[in-house]
């Protein structure tokens, strides 16, 4: 089993709010220790980011304003307004704002 830390970045989807709801209430009632919810949240953590990397085929582009990025910890965050999304089947999905927040795939070591 590899010893990389995963990004908690998903934690904040309906999936990864729903699971973080669901530990809270084992935790206060009981049924489970805080530690095995960390445990839980961590290897979330990783499958998530492992199934998206593996599984998610698709292409997009899009097209915005940026309004503001910034650079801090090894992490990138850009602020887009007025987007227009681009999919693979010429659909086209427009959004006021997007925040976008990139970090490094690859683990320590790899080129």
């Amino acid at each position: 089993m590899s010893t990389q830390a995963y990004y908690e970045l998903y934690r904040g989807s309906s999936l990864g709010l729903s699971l973080t709801d669901t530990l809270d209430d084992l935790i206060n009632e009981g049924r489970i220790e805080p530690q095995l919810a960390m445990k839980i949240l961590s290897n979330y953590d990783r499958v998530i980011t492992e199934a998206l990397a593996e599984k998610v085929t698709g292409r997009m582009s899009f097209k915005g304003h940026l309004d503001t990025y910034r650079f801090c910890d090894e992490v990138w965050t850009f602020l887009i307004k007025d987007v227009t999304f681009k999919l693979e089947n010429n659909l086209t999905v427009t959004a006021d704002k997007v925040k976008i927040v990139s970090c490094n795939s690859k683990r320590p070591g790899e080129s």
